[in-house]
């Protein structure tokens, strides 16, 4: 059987911190932030961390 491949798109978006959880970029920060208020924009471009039932879903896409 041949090896399972891991997906580019998740291993670009996603990195694996030391708990077993992934962290990433949020979203909604690319364009219209005119509408946005500061408070909002600064929170978006901070990262986020994925909970553990995302992780496990992580951990199968990227098969580090």
């Amino acid at each position: 059987m041949p090896k399972m491949k891991s997906r580019s798109a998740a291993k670009k978006r996603f990195t694996a911190i030391g708990n077993g959880k992934f962290k990433h970029k949020k979203a909604y920060k690319s364009h219209i932030l005119t509408k946005k208020n500061h408070k909002r924009r600064c929170r978006l471009g901070r990262m986020a961390v994925t909970d553990i039932v995302q992780s496990k879903k992580m951990q199968i896409m990227i098969q580090s």
